[in-house]
């Protein structure tokens, strides 16, 4: 396996001469469309069919219950565990099923393939966004965890789901420590009833650090908590945000880095976006708003433009300009070497394993790479 940068005057029959490989798998694995047109700068998977991978980890890939049947049947074979996303709950502590479509035939298909599906749960509010109220209500209320908790095994059992991941957000400062308390109960329930448990994790990189985002979570005694985390290391680059990488290799280190004096590798997963943005320039905070795209389309976008793809150093990720309808853009995404850089972190600190945000969009050329590095462990 090898990862090929293009060059000027590289054709795909070309690359396929020089290094010995068939250029129709480069077509398949990199997903190319007729007439096979390059980027310069664009990162290609050389692969065959072998493999030599270094440890077995842990994979998971968050999803919607309207992900396209197809790709989910492609993924599968490469997750450990599908968190579908995602459950709500009432601030009385009723649960509330997935709002984008029925889960079952997704639990039926990770059935299928060995991998165990997971039960999202957020406190999402009406808005459809992150609600600390409702957080607030129910971890301070002992009927009203009760009451969520026992709503959680009753769908569990009845849907075959065989784990929960918790995933909350802006938790406000003063429910840090209740909040911890749930997440205990939650385990030791789940753990008593042959389920485990995980926590999404915000970015931290310091005990204290300043932030909504941040203050309600203690990394330590969560990690003690659940049977494993995900760090939720992406979103550095964000739709209202200015133009750079989603996931800078140099920010993510710092969140594993501080995450491991407080959480034991075995228990840390390493979080993965699969997406990228594309910000009209110039970027004007409040105003500017990027727009997702996947890594694919990223290359595409590219290649119509005639833009070179260039790789940022520091971040070890891929960005490009172009101009399109008299507009400037700025476009940020991820592909083998920026995946290859992350893999290589979790080779390092001997992590847990990884968690993709989100896998609704295939992306070949990534799962490839993850198989040829790693054994899945099912």
């Amino acid at each position: 396996m090898e990862i090929y940068v293009v060059k000027p005057g590289d054709t795909v029959d070309k690359i396929a001469a020089g290094l010995g490989a068939n250029p129709e798998q480069i077509i398949y694995d990199n997903q190319l469309i007729y007439p096979y047109e390059l980027a310069v700068g664009q990162a290609l998977f050389i692969g065959d069919n072998t493999r030599n991978p270094s440890k077995g980890i842990g994979v998971s890939g968050y999803a919607y219950p309207f992900i396209s049947p197809w790709v989910l049947e492609q993924t599968l074979p490469y997750l450990s565990e599908l968190p579908i996303f995602s459950y709500g709950f009432t601030s009385e502590g009723e649960l509330l099923p997935p709002t984008y479509g029925d889960d079952s035939w997704m639990i039926a298909m990770a059935e299928n393939f060995g991998t165990l599906p997971i039960l999202t749960l957020t406190p999402f509010g009406p808005d459809g966004a992150f609600n600390n109220q409702l957080i607030h209500s129910v971890v301070n209320n002992a009927l009203y965890r009760n009451n969520l908790i026992q709503n959680l095994l009753e769908v569990m059992d009845r849907k075959r789901y065989q784990g929960v991941d918790i995933d909350f957000e802006y938790i406000l400062p003063e429910d840090r420590d209740a909040f911890t308390a749930f997440v205990w109960q939650v385990a030791d329930t789940m753990r008593a009833n042959g389920y485990h448990t995980s926590v999404a994790l915000a970015p931290k990189t310091s005990f204290d650090q300043p932030g909504l985002l941040y203050a309600g979570k203690d990394y330590r005694a969560l990690g003690e908590a659940a049977d494993h985390v995900l760090l939720m290391t992406y979103e550095w680059g964000y739709t209202y945000g200015p133009p750079m990488a989603v996931a800078p290799i140099n920010q993510v280190r710092r969140v594993v880095e501080y995450a491991l004096t407080e959480i034991p590798a075995e228990k840390i997963d390493l979080g993965i976006p699969n997406y990228g943005y594309d910000w009209p320039l110039p970027f004007e905070r409040g105003i500017t708003k990027a727009v997702t795209i996947n890594n694919v389309q990223a290359v595409r976008i590219a290649i119509a433009h005639g833009a070179v793809i260039r790789f940022d150093e520091v971040a070890e990720s891929p960005f490009f300009r172009y101009t399109g309808n008299g507009v400037e853009h700025e476009v940020w995404f991820e592909d083998v070497r920026s995946l290859q850089a992350k893999f290589n972190l979790i080779d390092e600190y001997s992590l847990r394993g990884c968690g993709y945000w989100q896998i609704m969009q295939w992306f070949r050329a990534n799962w490839l790479l993850l198989y040829y590095r790693f054994y899945i462990l099912k």
